[in-house]
């Protein structure tokens, strides 16, 4: 059993998660994506997870710390090496603000999954070999 409520879960459902390439393209929960497909293949990696630091726990922080949290999660990913690409999570109607996140290439879900919980999430989106976005609750 899940600690998120119904309507939280349904909310991160309808989430636009967009990814900053050129051209950019959006991940929705569910639905596969030809573009993040050929982003694996030209990356050579099977997986994909796109993660936030902001907003611990779906608990509303100031732009300034949010955006602290984000660099700090993008310098952890650098010092491990991942190959990130920059992108927010953005609800298209709820009034919720966008939230910086960041795609990283080729992290296996038992990775991701320790990357959401470090930095207090309560769920993430995660993308395998045939590149449909899932939302993996971690919490």
């Amino acid at each position: 059993m899940s600690a998120i409520s119904p309507a939280l879960l349904e909310a991160y459902r309808e989430t636009h998660y967009e990814v900053f390439t050129e051209p950019a393209f959006t991940l929705r929960v569910g639905s596969t994506s030809d573009a993040l497909l050929a982003l694996h293949r030209r990356h050579a990696v099977e997986a994909s997870a796109f993660l936030s630091a902001c907003n611990p726990f779906s608990q509303p922080l100031d732009a300034t710390t949010n955006g602290a949290r984000h660099r700090a999660l993008l310098e952890e990913l650098a010092r491990g090496g991942w190959s990130c690409i920059e992108g927010q999570g953005r609800h298209p109607a709820n009034g919720w603000p966008s939230e910086a996140s960041v795609l990283v290439l080729g992290l296996a879900l038992p990775a991701a999954r320790a990357f959401a919980r470090r930095w207090e999430q309560n769920a993430l989106l995660w993308c395998g070999p045939d590149a449909r976005a899932q939302l993996v609750v971690v919490r």
